[in-house]
């Protein structure tokens, strides 16, 4: 069997003196130009009636801001609370990580509620238009937290395993990286393997996920069912995949030795995922508009 993988990613993209580009911020980055890209995209075809690429830079903007200050304050609230009440000034070294997309969820629905009253505009017509915007901005942040080497699986014993050093035994974490190296290539670290959840989840909650919203999508649908069925896949993609992450340590398995705070707030996301699939069967579906038309 061949040598599982060693993870040894520099987290740094660029380093110019003391200004440092790190990999999870150009994630981001990303993020926000795929789905920018893909939003102007839609717009010009007319699928959101009444906006310019003008309002629909707006709309990314509070987006934007919803994800960042949503997504951490989600983390803290939901995941480490204590740690970030003792040392506040953690709260800014968003690179290091530490986002929570429920909590970055939360401030995208607020900045979608805020402009879409601004604009007159149903509220559920731009959720349904924004959701299939956002998988692959999610793939991005997974892939981000893959190179930072954190948020690692359960141990495997199969070679798709990968040994990440901050989740080694305390008296090896200690040795140099050349060091651990050479110990992963001879074999003696192969029962440190873990399941690169990462990627995982990238290609479910990412690649997958944007290819089947991007689809059902890409005809008018009823109004919320493009929302729910983004719920649900994000819901049941995450519930699944939870099954062979690790826990957040300071949290631990919350229930039954084995429920996470990742499956319990994506819970909710199913259900509602099935009761706007439910409840768009007798909603009007907008249909699309071109600007000319709209004069």
């Amino acid at each position: 069997m061949p040598p599982v993988y060693f993870h040894d990613l520099d987290p740094i993209a660029v380093a110019l003196g003391p200004l440092k580009v790190h990999w999870y911020g150009l994630m981001y980055l990303l993020a926000f130009v795929s789905a920018w890209w893909l939003g102007r995209s839609r717009i010009r075809k007319g699928r959101l009636p009444g906006v310019d690429d003008n309002a629909f830079g707006d709309l990314m903007f509070y987006g934007m801001l919803g994800v960042v200050l949503g997504g951490r304050l989600g983390y803290i609230l939901f995941y480490d609370f204590k740690t970030y009440i003792a040392d506040p000034l953690q709260m800014l070294k968003v690179w290091e990580g530490g986002m929570s997309f429920h909590g970055g969820l939360i401030g995208v629905l607020i900045a979608v509620f805020w402009w879409a009253r601004k604009h007159r505009l149903h509220f559920f017509d731009v959720v349904d238009f924004v959701a299939p915007l956002i998988p692959l901005g999610l793939g991005f942040g997974r892939l981000g937290n893959w190179i930072n080497g954190e948020l690692w699986g359960k141990p495997t014993d199969g070679n798709w395993g990968v040994i990440f050093p901050g989740s080694l035994p305390a008296e090896l974490q200690h040795l140099p990286a050349n060091s651990l190296r050479a110990m992963a290539e001879s074999g003696v670290l192969d029962q440190y393997a873990r399941h690169p959840s990462q990627l995982y989840q990238m290609v479910w909650e990412g690649i997958v996920m944007f290819a089947l919203l991007w689809w059902y999508s890409s005809k008018p649908r009823p109004r919320y069912a493009v929302a729910g069925m983004f719920a649900l896949l994000y819901g049941a993609f995450r519930f699944v995949v939870e099954f062979v992450r690790l826990p957040d340590p300071q949290l631990g398995y919350l229930a039954f030795g084995w429920l996470t705070m990742g499956q319990v707030l994506s819970l909710p996301l199913i259900a509602l995922g099935l009761y706007w699939l439910w409840k768009s069967h007798s909603q009007p579906t907008l249909q699309p508009q071109l600007p000319e038309e709209a004069n």
